[in-house]
Protein backbone atom coordinates (compact mmCIF):
# COMPACT_ATOMS: atom_id res chain seq x y z
CA UNK A 1 0.00 0.00 0.00
CA UNK A 2 1.04 3.45 -1.11
CA UNK A 3 0.37 6.64 -0.51
CA UNK A 4 -0.05 9.31 -3.73
CA UNK A 5 -0.29 12.81 -1.25
CA UNK A 6 1.73 10.90 1.84
CA UNK A 7 2.75 14.36 3.40
CA UNK A 8 -0.80 15.02 4.46
CA UNK A 9 -0.47 12.19 6.82
CA UNK A 10 1.59 14.58 8.69
CA UNK A 11 -1.52 16.52 9.17
CA UNK A 12 -2.87 13.45 11.81
CA UNK A 13 -0.78 14.71 14.37
CA UNK A 14 -2.72 17.74 14.49
CA UNK A 15 -5.31 15.09 16.05
CA UNK A 16 -3.97 13.94 19.44
CA UNK A 17 -2.31 17.44 19.81
CA UNK A 18 -5.16 19.14 19.59
CA UNK A 19 -7.14 16.84 22.01
CA UNK A 20 -3.94 17.45 24.54
CA UNK A 21 -4.54 21.10 24.22
CA UNK A 22 -8.20 20.54 25.05
CA UNK A 23 -7.80 18.18 28.06
CA UNK A 24 -4.94 20.39 29.83
CA UNK A 25 -7.17 23.47 29.06
CA UNK A 26 -10.31 21.90 30.87
CA UNK A 27 -8.21 20.51 33.61
CA UNK A 28 -6.79 24.26 34.48
CA UNK A 29 -10.52 25.50 33.89
CA UNK A 30 -9.43 27.67 31.31
CA UNK A 31 -11.84 26.43 28.27
CA UNK A 32 -14.89 25.28 28.27
CA UNK A 33 -15.77 22.54 25.36
CA UNK A 34 -18.58 20.45 25.32
CA UNK A 35 -17.89 19.69 22.08
CA UNK A 36 -14.38 18.33 23.12
CA UNK A 37 -15.89 15.77 26.22
CA UNK A 38 -13.64 13.24 25.57
CA UNK A 39 -13.05 13.05 29.65
CA UNK A 40 -16.50 12.90 31.12
CA UNK A 41 -16.43 13.15 34.86
CA UNK A 42 -19.84 11.56 35.13
CA UNK A 43 -20.03 8.31 33.99
CA UNK A 44 -23.94 7.97 32.70
CA UNK A 45 -25.18 6.85 29.66
CA UNK A 46 -26.04 10.57 27.85
CA UNK A 47 -21.82 11.05 28.44
CA UNK A 48 -21.17 7.92 27.48
CA UNK A 49 -23.29 8.66 23.95
CA UNK A 50 -21.95 12.17 24.13
CA UNK A 51 -18.45 10.39 24.10
CA UNK A 52 -18.70 8.50 21.48
CA UNK A 53 -20.51 11.04 19.17
CA UNK A 54 -17.05 13.19 19.71
CA UNK A 55 -14.90 10.04 19.03
CA UNK A 56 -16.74 9.39 16.05
CA UNK A 57 -15.77 12.72 14.58
CA UNK A 58 -11.90 12.52 15.60
CA UNK A 59 -11.93 8.87 13.44
CA UNK A 60 -13.91 10.79 10.96
CA UNK A 61 -11.16 13.29 10.30
CA UNK A 62 -8.42 11.13 10.23
CA UNK A 63 -10.38 8.81 8.30
CA UNK A 64 -11.13 12.17 5.39
CA UNK A 65 -6.96 12.88 5.68
CA UNK A 66 -5.65 9.35 4.81
CA UNK A 67 -8.46 10.10 1.99
CA UNK A 68 -6.62 13.15 0.93
CA UNK A 69 -3.50 11.16 0.77
CA UNK A 70 -4.86 9.20 -1.55
CA UNK A 71 -3.83 5.48 -0.75
CA UNK A 72 -2.96 3.35 -3.51
CA UNK A 73 -2.37 -0.14 -4.10
CA UNK A 74 0.22 -1.05 -7.18
CA UNK A 75 0.29 -4.51 -8.63
CA UNK A 76 3.42 -5.31 -11.28
CA UNK A 77 1.79 -6.75 -14.83
CA UNK A 78 4.42 -8.62 -16.62
CA UNK A 79 3.81 -8.31 -20.55
CA UNK A 80 6.34 -11.04 -22.50
CA UNK A 81 7.26 -9.86 -26.38
CA UNK A 82 8.67 -12.56 -28.09
CA UNK A 83 10.20 -12.36 -31.58
CA UNK A 84 10.12 -16.54 -32.82
CA UNK A 85 12.01 -18.04 -35.60
CA UNK A 86 10.45 -20.02 -38.08
CA UNK A 87 12.46 -23.49 -38.30
CA UNK A 88 11.94 -26.24 -40.72
CA UNK A 89 13.16 -29.31 -40.29
CA UNK A 90 14.09 -31.81 -43.38
CA UNK A 91 14.96 -35.11 -42.44
CA UNK A 92 16.60 -37.42 -45.05
CA UNK A 93 14.41 -40.49 -45.09
CA UNK A 94 15.56 -42.93 -47.66
CA UNK A 95 16.62 -46.26 -47.11
CA UNK A 96 20.06 -46.09 -46.17
CA UNK A 97 18.54 -44.16 -42.69
CA UNK A 98 17.84 -47.83 -41.93
CA UNK A 99 21.32 -48.42 -40.90
CA UNK A 100 22.30 -49.09 -37.19
CA UNK A 101 25.43 -47.11 -36.79
CA UNK A 102 23.00 -44.82 -34.53
CA UNK A 103 20.95 -46.52 -32.20
CA UNK A 104 17.71 -47.48 -32.68
CA UNK A 105 18.35 -46.67 -36.83
CA UNK A 106 19.81 -43.51 -38.08
CA UNK A 107 15.87 -42.15 -38.59
CA UNK A 108 15.03 -43.49 -35.23
CA UNK A 109 17.55 -41.64 -33.77
CA UNK A 110 17.15 -38.41 -36.21
CA UNK A 111 13.34 -38.96 -35.11
CA UNK A 112 14.10 -38.68 -31.58
CA UNK A 113 16.60 -36.16 -31.18
CA UNK A 114 14.39 -34.09 -33.60
CA UNK A 115 11.45 -34.24 -31.10
CA UNK A 116 13.70 -33.22 -27.77
CA UNK A 117 14.71 -30.01 -30.07
CA UNK A 118 10.87 -29.16 -30.69
CA UNK A 119 10.45 -29.68 -26.78
CA UNK A 120 13.03 -26.85 -25.99
CA UNK A 121 11.76 -24.50 -28.66
CA UNK A 122 8.68 -22.41 -26.45
CA UNK A 123 8.12 -19.56 -29.29
CA UNK A 124 8.97 -20.56 -32.47
CA UNK A 125 7.08 -22.01 -35.46
CA UNK A 126 8.21 -24.96 -36.42
CA UNK A 127 7.70 -27.11 -39.77
CA UNK A 128 8.66 -30.78 -41.23
CA UNK A 129 10.09 -31.88 -44.92
CA UNK A 130 11.02 -35.27 -45.44
CA UNK A 131 12.86 -36.31 -48.50
CA UNK A 132 14.32 -39.37 -50.43
CA UNK A 133 14.12 -39.51 -54.36
CA UNK A 134 11.90 -36.04 -53.91
CA UNK A 135 10.81 -33.88 -51.02
CA UNK A 136 7.31 -33.28 -49.48
CA UNK A 137 6.18 -30.97 -46.47
CA UNK A 138 4.95 -33.68 -44.01
CA UNK A 139 3.64 -30.52 -41.70
CA UNK A 140 3.32 -26.52 -42.25
CA UNK A 141 4.94 -24.31 -39.69
CA UNK A 142 2.93 -24.61 -36.65
CA UNK A 143 3.62 -23.87 -32.95
CA UNK A 144 0.96 -27.32 -32.29
CA UNK A 145 4.25 -29.39 -30.69
CA UNK A 146 2.03 -32.20 -29.97
CA UNK A 147 1.24 -32.43 -33.93
CA UNK A 148 4.56 -32.24 -34.59
CA UNK A 149 5.65 -35.53 -32.49
CA UNK A 150 2.52 -37.09 -33.88
CA UNK A 151 3.80 -36.47 -37.19
CA UNK A 152 7.41 -37.64 -36.64
CA UNK A 153 5.94 -40.57 -34.84
CA UNK A 154 4.28 -41.92 -38.44
CA UNK A 155 7.33 -41.40 -40.39
CA UNK A 156 8.80 -44.44 -42.22
CA UNK A 157 11.26 -45.36 -44.75
CA UNK A 158 9.50 -46.23 -48.11
CA UNK A 159 7.12 -43.72 -47.86
CA UNK A 160 8.48 -41.66 -50.74
CA UNK A 161 10.19 -44.00 -53.24
CA UNK A 162 13.83 -44.23 -52.77
CA UNK A 163 17.07 -41.83 -53.07
CA UNK A 164 18.39 -39.08 -52.13
CA UNK A 165 17.00 -35.69 -53.35
CA UNK A 166 19.53 -32.69 -51.24
CA UNK A 167 18.65 -29.70 -53.70
CA UNK A 168 14.53 -30.37 -53.49
CA UNK A 169 14.64 -30.90 -49.86
CA UNK A 170 16.22 -27.35 -49.45
CA UNK A 171 14.08 -25.74 -52.30
CA UNK A 172 10.88 -27.59 -50.24
CA UNK A 173 12.15 -26.19 -47.08
CA UNK A 174 12.84 -22.62 -48.60
CA UNK A 175 9.13 -22.44 -49.95
CA UNK A 176 7.94 -22.83 -46.33
CA UNK A 177 9.95 -20.18 -44.41
CA UNK A 178 9.34 -17.30 -47.50
CA UNK A 179 5.77 -17.92 -45.80
CA UNK A 180 6.77 -17.42 -42.57
CA UNK A 181 6.25 -14.53 -40.39
CA UNK A 182 9.30 -15.15 -38.58
CA UNK A 183 12.31 -12.74 -37.50
CA UNK A 184 14.67 -15.20 -38.51
CA UNK A 185 14.28 -18.00 -40.70
CA UNK A 186 16.26 -21.45 -40.31
CA UNK A 187 16.60 -24.69 -42.07
CA UNK A 188 18.12 -27.79 -40.40
CA UNK A 189 18.61 -30.54 -43.28
CA UNK A 190 19.78 -33.80 -42.22
CA UNK A 191 20.76 -36.59 -44.42
CA UNK A 192 22.97 -39.81 -44.48
CA UNK A 193 23.87 -39.77 -48.45
CA UNK A 194 24.46 -37.99 -51.92
CA UNK A 195 22.55 -36.05 -53.68
CA UNK A 196 21.46 -38.67 -56.38
CA UNK A 197 17.97 -37.76 -57.12
CA UNK A 198 15.64 -34.48 -57.63
CA UNK A 199 15.91 -31.85 -60.73
CA UNK A 200 17.35 -29.10 -58.43
CA UNK A 201 20.82 -28.75 -57.68
CA UNK A 202 21.89 -28.23 -54.10
CA UNK A 203 24.16 -25.59 -54.39
CA UNK A 204 21.45 -23.47 -56.22
CA UNK A 205 18.92 -24.11 -53.68
CA UNK A 206 21.41 -22.71 -51.23
CA UNK A 207 21.74 -19.76 -52.76
CA UNK A 208 17.94 -18.82 -53.60
CA UNK A 209 17.42 -19.84 -49.39
CA UNK A 210 20.44 -16.92 -48.68
CA UNK A 211 18.44 -14.62 -51.03
CA UNK A 212 15.65 -15.25 -48.44
CA UNK A 213 17.98 -14.62 -45.90
CA UNK A 214 17.20 -18.05 -44.47
CA UNK A 215 19.98 -19.78 -42.71
CA UNK A 216 20.94 -23.47 -43.54
CA UNK A 217 22.58 -26.07 -40.79
CA UNK A 218 23.25 -29.49 -42.56
CA UNK A 219 23.96 -32.38 -40.53
CA UNK A 220 25.78 -35.51 -42.31
CA UNK A 221 24.53 -38.24 -40.67
CA UNK A 222 26.87 -41.87 -39.97
CA UNK A 223 29.62 -43.44 -38.87
CA UNK A 224 33.05 -43.72 -40.56
CA UNK A 225 34.04 -46.22 -42.72
CA UNK A 226 30.84 -48.83 -42.94
CA UNK A 227 27.78 -49.10 -40.97
CA UNK A 228 25.95 -52.02 -40.02
CA UNK A 229 22.12 -52.82 -42.15
CA UNK A 230 20.03 -54.99 -41.71
CA UNK A 231 18.41 -57.03 -44.40
CA UNK A 232 15.58 -59.66 -44.10
CA UNK A 233 16.37 -62.87 -45.58
CA UNK A 234 13.74 -65.80 -46.12
CA UNK A 235 16.19 -68.50 -45.06
CA UNK A 236 18.27 -66.95 -41.90
CA UNK A 237 15.65 -63.92 -41.72
CA UNK A 238 17.07 -61.15 -40.16
CA UNK A 239 20.91 -60.42 -40.68
CA UNK A 240 23.20 -57.68 -41.34
CA UNK A 241 25.45 -56.46 -43.89
CA UNK A 242 28.06 -54.08 -43.69
CA UNK A 243 27.55 -51.24 -46.06
CA UNK A 244 29.68 -47.73 -46.88
CA UNK A 245 28.93 -44.39 -45.54
CA UNK A 246 29.12 -42.10 -48.30
CA UNK A 247 28.09 -38.35 -47.09
CA UNK A 248 28.94 -35.72 -49.31
CA UNK A 249 30.41 -33.24 -46.95
CA UNK A 250 31.69 -30.74 -49.13
CA UNK A 251 28.06 -30.26 -50.94
CA UNK A 252 26.80 -29.70 -46.97
CA UNK A 253 29.73 -27.68 -45.92
CA UNK A 254 29.38 -25.64 -48.87
CA UNK A 255 25.45 -25.38 -48.44
CA UNK A 256 25.77 -24.17 -44.67
CA UNK A 257 28.74 -21.83 -45.84
CA UNK A 258 26.59 -20.02 -48.77
CA UNK A 259 23.51 -19.58 -46.04
CA UNK A 260 25.80 -18.50 -43.25
CA UNK A 261 25.10 -21.26 -41.63
CA UNK A 262 27.66 -24.57 -39.89
CA UNK A 263 28.14 -28.10 -41.06
CA UNK A 264 28.05 -30.35 -38.20
CA UNK A 265 28.81 -34.32 -38.69
CA UNK A 266 27.14 -36.90 -36.48
CA UNK A 267 28.76 -40.31 -36.08
CA UNK A 268 26.32 -41.85 -33.27
CA UNK A 269 23.34 -40.81 -31.40
CA UNK A 270 25.58 -38.85 -28.62
CA UNK A 271 26.92 -36.61 -31.29
CA UNK A 272 23.52 -35.77 -33.20
CA UNK A 273 22.02 -34.81 -29.29
CA UNK A 274 24.69 -32.35 -28.99
CA UNK A 275 24.32 -31.30 -32.40
CA UNK A 276 20.88 -30.34 -32.09
CA UNK A 277 21.65 -28.96 -28.45
CA UNK A 278 24.65 -26.55 -30.45
CA UNK A 279 22.49 -25.40 -32.70
CA UNK A 280 19.59 -24.71 -30.18
CA UNK A 281 22.26 -22.40 -28.36
CA UNK A 282 23.01 -20.39 -31.56
CA UNK A 283 19.31 -19.61 -32.66
CA UNK A 284 17.78 -18.23 -29.30
CA UNK A 285 14.33 -16.87 -29.58
CA UNK A 286 14.40 -13.37 -28.39
CA UNK A 287 11.76 -12.99 -25.36
CA UNK A 288 11.57 -9.57 -23.67
CA UNK A 289 9.56 -9.09 -20.42
CA UNK A 290 8.18 -5.78 -19.88
CA UNK A 291 6.99 -4.52 -16.96
CA UNK A 292 3.56 -2.45 -16.06
CA UNK A 293 2.76 -1.10 -12.82
CA UNK A 294 -0.47 -0.98 -12.84
CA UNK A 295 -2.53 1.03 -9.77
CA UNK A 296 -5.54 0.50 -7.79
CA UNK A 297 -7.31 3.89 -6.04
CA UNK A 298 -8.04 2.78 -2.37
CA UNK A 299 -9.26 6.32 -1.15
CA UNK A 300 -13.03 5.62 -0.86
CA UNK A 301 -12.40 2.88 1.96
CA UNK A 302 -11.03 6.00 4.35
CA UNK A 303 -13.54 8.23 2.42
CA UNK A 304 -16.89 5.88 3.30
CA UNK A 305 -15.76 5.14 6.52
CA UNK A 306 -15.18 8.96 7.71
CA UNK A 307 -18.56 9.67 6.01
CA UNK A 308 -20.13 7.06 7.84
CA UNK A 309 -18.84 7.66 11.49
CA UNK A 310 -19.76 11.64 10.66
CA UNK A 311 -23.46 10.40 9.99
CA UNK A 312 -23.08 8.76 13.63
CA UNK A 313 -21.57 11.97 15.35
CA UNK A 314 -24.41 14.14 13.84
CA UNK A 315 -27.07 11.02 14.62
CA UNK A 316 -26.33 11.38 18.01
CA UNK A 317 -26.07 14.94 18.75
CA UNK A 318 -28.90 15.89 17.09
CA UNK A 319 -31.16 13.07 17.49
CA UNK A 320 -30.39 10.74 20.38
CA UNK A 321 -29.13 13.01 23.13
CA UNK A 322 -32.88 15.38 22.65
CA UNK A 323 -34.56 11.85 23.76
CA UNK A 324 -31.63 10.63 25.98
CA UNK A 325 -31.96 12.10 29.66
Amino acid sequence: MEFKNPHILWSLIIIPLTLYYVYRKKKEGTISAPFFSFFPEKNTFRVTLFLIANISLVLSMGFFLTALARPQEGYIEDKFITEGIDIVLALDISSSMKAEDLKPNRLGAANSVAKEFINGRKTDKIGLVVFSRKAITYSPLTIDYGILYNFIDTIEIGMIPDGTAIGNAIAEGTKRLRGGEGKSKVLILLTDGVNNSGEIDPLTAARAAKALSIKIYTIGVGSKGTAPYPVDDQAFGKRYVSIPVQIDEEVLLNIAGITNGRYFRATDTKKLIEIYEEIDKLEKSKIEIKQFIKVRERFYYPLLSGIFLLCLHFTIHKLVLRVVP
